[in-house]
């Protein structure tokens, strides 16, 4: 396995369709990120975040963000489970996000089964066609998981913080059978595996595109 070291990273963009998706997703390597590069600014965007999910997702982006030099959040109405007929809305809103220039991106997998996920993830590749982007991936009842090719070991401490913001933020999601911390732990310890982390935790996403060693000299 090739072990790449993140290069300088000024600003993040993540983009999660549903208020608790980004820190499902990418939650743990969020919080590694911040800690390793101190100048970072993260642009945390919430598509589908009104009402008291919308609260929850606000409250909960306040805590995971506090390792940032600056952050800005965004949350927006989008009808749940509705995107794809909110395609025009919604692309008008990453065509205003381009002006953040984002070094680094995170978005959904683009084959989740999850109409919502897919819609965000093509969006993305649609506005930013010159980034680095990171697919993230979310357990659910539709299964659908994937093969991640992209893994970034996670520290029990990172974990631990992911988990507990998850649980006490969103207390809207705790009656669902999936929504607690075997599930996230469990995906974390299994991607943990594949790829040898060293706390044997790991965040896995699908990196669709990547140029390795720069431009070929003459």
């Amino acid at each position: 396995m090739l072990d790449l070291r993140w290069p300088e990273l000024r600003t993040i963009l993540a983009l999660g369709a549903h208020s608790d998706d980004i820190e499902i997703g990418a939650g743990a390597t969020l919080l590694r990120l911040m800690r390793e590069h101190p100048g970072l600014r993260v642009v945390w965007v919430v598509l589908s975040g009104g009402g008291i999910r919308g609260a929850e997702a606000r409250a909960s982006a306040a805590r995971f963000l506090e390792g940032a030099a600056a952050s800005v959040v965004e949350l927006h109405e989008f009808r749940d489970g509705r995107f794809p007929l909110q395609w025009g809305e919604i692309k008008d809103v990453f065509e205003a996000l381009k002006v953040h220039e984002p070094d680094l991106i995170f978005t959904h997998y683009g084959k989740d089964l999850h109409q919502d996920h897919r819609t965000v993830s093509e969006l993305t590749w649609n506005a930013f066609r010159d980034h680095v982007i990171l697919e993230y991936e979310i357990p659910k009842w539709d299964g659908g998981m994937g093969s991640p090719n992209a893994f970034v070991p996670a520290s029990v401490a990172d974990a631990d913080r992911k988990i507990e913001i998850l649980l006490s933020a969103f207390a809207s999601q705790t009656s669902k059978h999936w929504f607690d911390d075997l599930t996230f732990r469990g995906l974390m310890r299994l991607r943990g595996m594949e790829c040898c982390a060293p706390d044997a935790l790991a965040e896995a996403f699908f990196a669709r595109k990547l140029s390795l060693g720069g431009p070929a000299g003459r």
